[in-house]
């Protein structure tokens, strides 16, 4: 069962929502329950449920114990506009691996179009959940690479043939993964990037580099 996102008022617990109706309808929960939910100043609570309805759930804390899972490094990944199962699979995968959050841009080769901003974050807060993580990375959109490597502080294009891995690069802490269609990226946007990197010699999918990359760059700056 996932850790819950609750609001903690003292020794109590409330959910509600999207989450109590989870609860109610398709975990059927009963009183006398637990359940893990995720306080966000750093903790895990046990929580034992003594009213359970599919507008509001409440449960007194039986026990709590530290939860640290968020990483040191924010990585951010922006990403192209890819088709739906593609797109859906990168941000619940890195939502659990530590992602720290989603930019959804329209690369001149992408052949998704459109925002599916509540759709995209529904996605990140149950993955969130599954991985019992304190906070749901936010996903924005964006309309060019241009407007992505011109808000971001650090940006590093993953290109297959770049001179230097992306597993050579311990710094800095923060930074923002650039990833391109599954038709790759234009010349002119290669040119944009003023620091690229390589995941290795293979081509990859794009829902795949995505995963990779973070796990490297995460594991470089110790997780």
């Amino acid at each position: 069962m996932p850790a819950f996102f609750g609001r903690r008022e003292g020794e109590r617990v409330v959910i509600e929502g999207g989450d109590a109706l989870h609860l109610a309808r398709s975990l059927r929960a009963r009183p006398g329950e637990e359940i893990d939910v995720v306080d966000p100043r750093g903790y895990m609570l046990t929580v034992r449920l003594d009213s359970v309805t599919a507008e509001r759930v409440e449960g007194s804390v039986a026990s709590e114990r530290k939860h640290q899972p968020e990483p040191a490094a924010q990585i951010t990944i922006a990403i192209a506009n890819l088709p739906a199962p593609a797109l859906e699979l990168v941000l619940s995968r890195c939502t659990e691996a530590g992602a720290y959050a989603f930019v959804v841009f329209q690369a001149e080769r992408s052949v998704a179009r459109g925002e599916k901003l509540e759709r995209w974050a529904t996605i990140c807060r149950e993955a969130a959940m599954l991985a019992a993580r304190l906070r749901v990375p936010e996903v924005s959109a964006a309309s060019s690479l241009d407007a992505v490597i011109g808000a971001e502080d650090y940006p590093v294009m993953l290109v297959r043939d770049a001179p230097r891995r992306l597993a050579d690069m311990g710094a800095p802490r923060d930074l923002t993964m650039l990833i391109g269609p599954e038709g790759g990226w234009t010349e002119r946007e290669r040119e944009a990037a003023s620091v690229t990197a390589s995941l290795g010699p293979r081509n990859l999918r794009a829902d795949t580099a995505a995963v990779v990359g973070l796990a490297i760059a995460l594991a470089l700056r110790s997780g």
